[in-house]
């Protein structure tokens, strides 16, 4: 539909809805087979009525980067109403997870949410958080070991391998015509999974090990990131026709961490590779105990 759309000008539609808007190129991308500027004013030239769906926080490549200076210059000749949806149903906890997820997101750490029956922890140990992700994984399913993507891993027919600390498992094999996605595979459990493969997918239980790039600025309590510890290179790919790259580089990578922390239904349990992180994290544990 998409090709027909693009390729065929003279060919209008009335109504087109766009599931996760955030989605489109924003820049040509022969690859995918898209040769003009941006998806979004592609379809608005060729439809009646343009619904999105559009959700700033996942955006994660360059090729398609959306911020809200971006999407309100593409909306801008049209007529638009904007609904603001605020509820979310996958994350079974009370407001405060939520909003620690947003905080450490925006860069900011904040006292760890309350103990409630949605099962937020804080590691020292990636294999030990590893070892309780098998042992919820035989109880409930669907539960994953994930990572931010600050470990090498290349498409050329070899296992890659998260490393940290002790711990030490091969990122999610590529798989092409499998009939089942990453997450749903049984094998999948002995696997890492990265933003890419979870993106749009629901866990009951997610283990996340912030890599690298992932740091903590003491003397502001904050949250930085690092994107030379980033091994993504393809997210950058194209910076050439961003304004801000390095502050969009930061965006991207918060954005990535922020899919990886709303993974999961019944439990969220986090390592940080970062030895100044992992001590705050400790710390702010110790005084919610």
């Amino acid at each position: 539909m998409t090709q027909l759309i693009f390729g065929q000008t003279h060919r209008h539609t009335d109504i087109v809805f766009i599931d996760e808007a955030h989605l489109l190129l924003t820049r040509s991308d022969p690859y995918n087979r898209f040769r003009q500027d941006n998806q979004l004013q592609e379809i608005i030239k060729l439809a009646r009525i343009v619904i999105l769906v559009f959700d700033p926080r996942q955006t994660l490549k360059f090729k398609g980067y959306w911020d809200q200076e971006k999407l309100q210059e593409i909306l801008a000749p049209a007529t638009t109403t904007v609904v603001r949806l605020t509820d979310q149903f996958r994350i079974h906890a009370n407001s405060d997870v939520i909003t620690w997820i947003r905080n450490f997101c925006n860069g900011k750490l904040t006292t760890l949410p309350a103990i409630q029956k949605f099962d937020f922890r804080i590691y020292d140990d990636a294999e030990k958080m590893y070892h309780e992700i098998l042992r919820k994984n035989t109880q409930h399913g669907l539960c994953r070991i994930l990572s931010t993507y600050d470990y090498p891993y290349t498409l050329n027919g070899e296992d890659h391998f998260v490393k940290a600390g002790q711990f030490r498992l091969r990122w999610d094999r590529n798989q092409p015509g499998h009939p089942l996605p990453w997450a749903e595979r049984e094998d999948s459990v002995n696997e890492v999974g990265s933003v890419y493969t979870v993106q749009g997918f629901d866990l009951n239980y997610a283990g996340v090990i912030l890599g690298p790039s992932v740091g903590y600025d003491e003397k502001n309590d904050q949250i930085i990131l690092d994107p030379s510890k980033y091994e993504d290179g393809a997210a950058f790919s194209g910076r050439n026709h961003i304004k801000n790259s390095e502050a969009a580089k930061i965006h991207v990578m918060f954005n990535a961490i922020f899919v990886l922390l709303t993974r999961s239904i019944e439990g969220l349990f986090l390592y940080a590779a970062n030895p100044s992180l992992r001590a705050r994290l400790h710390e702010l544990n110790h005084l919610r105990n």
